[in-house]
Formats: structure tokens, sequence, C-alpha cells
């Protein structure tokens, strides 16, 4: 079993810094206009040929109120009907990309992202759901991990009952706060026993895993209240935890100028936050799987990191990272094979792409041979907190000491400071380190500068 994660004040502050979350190497900063349908269409075809099992995921991108918060690609109206165009060329679109791909490809994944998926009426989610069927090999036996994101104020028992009806076995549920003052000054008041009833739901209808989001950093928020919002959801069981720290980033998000920045936790209040939050979720038997994320012990998360098999994409930590992932929806990213190709982010640019019977694919990156050595070495290190070299120089042919040779005085540094134990065969992320390992990532990462730096939140 790993070891539990240590705090260390001191080296968090000297390591904490501004810095991708690595959902993907290279990062979506890099993606430009030169990648197009056509790249896509010879990816889907490498995939066809492969018989590469397949990740989808499809964006929902309305919302009936705002959280100010939010850093989503999202489309806020009170006008249901506003799906129905939507989703009329997000059909387009599956059948568009499905017949690029053999029918003998299962779907292993499946995830309904936001937005909020479930602003959809249950008449368009099972169309849905039958176009999706209709057009890939969705698993009929409930082994998929088949998931989707609910806002417990969307959804009462007759939604969850149909989610379940329709493949879902996952769940994942905003929270955030539970502190009625936090959620007045993020416009999302939502009570305890509005997301105890859909849990409640979830268990009874056999969905196999619930997760529920949490931030910390949120206006008004201090860490005695936030220590016992963490307590009721303790409580509530769920078998995943994701504890966000939240980035101001109002010049950016429009929404979050909604916030007044002088309500804002001090930097030593968030911190004392996390710690406070670590130390609760490990008394009650959560494991630290890494990036904010924390999973009991008997969760397909922990089990895939105790045997060095966890992944990440896009969709975060996955024991799918084998699958080529599909992205369908406005702003949606794929990652087939060494492409990565993202749908424009713009509403009424995705639909008129679509109506032309185009894609709407409009930016992305091929992975060079660089990228891909480095897009492995960083995989390693932020799910198993360890690095083989040998696993690196027999998987690309190179000589690894050699290759990272410039960054090794770095990683010494880090090695003293005691981050991580550094040898001629391995590196090992140390417990003090597990928190800071974006940090360690961030050496062996080629794009990044100051300039693109500030374009992340930061570690901790």
């Amino acid at each position: 079993m790993l070891d539990d994660v240590r705090w260390d004040t001191d080296l968090i502050r000297r390591y904490d810094l501004a810095g991708p979350r690595y959902t993907s190497y290279p990062t979506a900063v890099q993606f430009d206009g030169t990648v197009g349908t056509f790249d896509l269409f010879h990816a889907l075809r490498e995939s066809r040929k492969a018989l590469r099992p397949l990740s989808l995921y499809v964006h929902i991108p309305f919302c009936a109120n705002i959280c100010y918060y939010c850093a989503c690609n999202k489309v806020i109206t009170k006008d249901r009907g506003r799906a129905l165009p939507y989703l009329q060329r997000l059909e387009q679109e599956i059948q568009l990309i499905a017949c690029h791909l053999d029918p003998a490809q299962k779907v292993e994944q499946l995830h309904f992202g936001g937005g909020t998926p479930t602003f959809l009426s249950h008449d368009e989610l099972r169309q849905l759901m039958a176009q999706l069927r209709k057009s890939f090999n969705l698993l009929d036996d409930d082994s998929g991990d088949y998931g989707i994101e609910i806002d417990p104020r969307e959804a009462d028992w007759s939604t969850m009952g149909l989610l379940r009806e329709l493949g879902f076995n996952r769940v994942s549920i905003g929270l955030q706060d539970l502190d009625p003052a936090v959620q007045r000054a993020v416009n999302r008041l939502q009570s305890l026993d509005e997301t105890r009833a859909v849990i409640e739901a979830a268990r009874t209808l056999q969905f196999r895993s619930i997760n529920i989001d949490l931030i910390y950093g949120l206006p008004r928020q201090t860490p005695e209240h936030f220590a016992r919002t963490v307590e009721e959801v303790i409580h509530l069981q769920p078998d995943r935890l994701s504890v966000f720290n939240y980035a101001h980033l109002p010049e950016r998000f429009m929404p979050q100028r909604r916030i007044n920045g002088d309500e804002l936790p001090t930097p030593a209040q968030k911190l004392e936050m996390l710690q406070q939050t670590i130390e609760q979720l490990t008394q009650a038997g959560y494991r630290y799987i890494g990036m904010d994320h924390f999973a009991l012990p008997d969760d397909e998360l922990a089990i895939a990191q105790e045997e060095s098999t966890l992944q990440r994409n896009f969709q975060g930590y996955t024991t799918h990272g084998h699958c080529d992932l599909i992205g369908l929806g406005v702003s949606a990213i794929s990652q087939i094979g060494d492409l990565y190709c993202q749908n424009s982010s713009d509403l009424n640019q995705y639909q008129s792409s679509l109506a032309s019977a185009q894609l709407a694919t409009n930016r992305g990156l091929l992975c060079t041979r660089d990228d891909r050595v480095r897009r492995a070495v960083i995989q390693q290190l932020i799910c198993s907190f360890e690095l083989e070299f040998a696993a690196i120089e027999q998987a690309f042919n190179l000589d690894f000491r050699g290759y990272f040779g410039p960054l090794w005085p770095q990683l010494q540094g880090m090695a003293r400071d005691g981050l991580i134990e550094l040898s001629d065969e391995r590196i090992t992320v140390l417990p003090a380190g597990r928190l800071l390992v974006r940090s360690v990532c961030m050496v062996f990462d080629a794009y990044l500068d100051q300039q693109n730096r500030q374009r992340f939140s930061r570690v901790i």
C-alpha cells in the first residue's frame, strides 16, 4: 500500500506554483488551428484498423442557473427548448464520427458532462442514448464504466431511475460547500437533504459508484465551516471525492467577476482547509489518489493505483486510458492515438458546422516522439508517484539520463528538498511531495514557460 501523504508547509510554500493539471500532455494550451477534420478522420481510421476500445465523452452545455465560480463551457438559460437544435446537431456528429469506426469497437467508458446533463428532458435523454447505442457498440451487461454529472437540484428519484435504466452506473455530484453563506456568495443554493436524496436514490438503484465534488477557496469560506461540510460528506460515504482548489481568474471567466474578491479566504486559510480535509478524509479511510482526488480502498481507482495500472486523461484519473477518447459536443476534446483535437467552443459555430454536414473540429495537436516520451513520464509520475527509467528506455529506445540530462540539477534540487527520491534507476515521489506532484511533472514539460504558466491554477 502507498504511504500516506505527508503535510509539509515549508515544502508547499516553495513549490506551490501555477501549472497544468496534466489531463493531457501536451496540454490544451498548445492546441492550434493546424489540426482539422482530415487529421481526425485519419486517426479514426487507425483506431478502426487497430480495433481499439472506446471512451465517449458527451458535452451538454446547458444550465438553468449560473454558479459564479464555474469555468466550464456552458450556456445559461431557463428555456429548455434551446436543447433541441443542439441535440439535433449532436446526433449528426455522432453519426458522422461513428461511420469511421468499426461496430466491433466496444465502448468501455461513457461520460456525460456539462453544463448540467440533466437539463435535458427524460425524452431527450432517451433519444440521445438511443442514438449512441445505434451508432456505437455500447455494452448492455452493466460492465461498462458509464457515468454522468448530476446537479441534485435538477434530479429526483424518477430522473435517477431513468439514468439507471439507460445504462448509467456512476454518478458525479456537484456539492462544493454546504455553508449557506458560501452558497449565496457563489449563487448555488443546495441543501444537504437534496444531495442526500440523490445519493440514497443512487444506492437503492444500485449505481456502482458515487463521486462528490467539493471546492475550497470560495468566498466566505472559513476552515471551521469547511471542516463541517467535509464531516457531513463523510457521513454520506461517497466512493470517491474530488476536492478542488478554486482558481479565481475573473479576467478569463466572466461569471467569476460576480464574486467579491475581498471575501475570498487568504492563502493561509486555503492551506488550512486543505490540510484539515486531508486529515479528515484519511481518518475516515479514504486514500489520496493524487491531484485533489480521494477514493475508498476498494474503489477501482485505488486498486488500479496499487497495481500501477492507473491512468489519466481528459476525464481525470481513469482505468480506461488505453481507450481512444471520442469527444462529442461543443468544446469537447478527443484523444485518438497521438492526435488531440477539440471542437469549436462557440455554440453557434459548432451548430452551423454540423448544419453544413461538417464536423466542428477547429484545433488540436499531433504528438511528436518527444511529446510521447514526456507524456509517458508525466503519466507515470502523476498516477503512480514513481517512475522506473528502464520502462521509458525500453519503450522509446533511449538513455533516460542522457535524454533528460539538462533537467538533472532541478531533479537533484527536489531530492535535496525532500520532494522526491532520485537514484540511477528511478524517481520516487515521497509522501511529502505527493500533494506537489504537478510541480515534479512540470520539470518534464517542454512547453511550460512563465507566460503560459499564468493560464493555469496553482498546485495547492
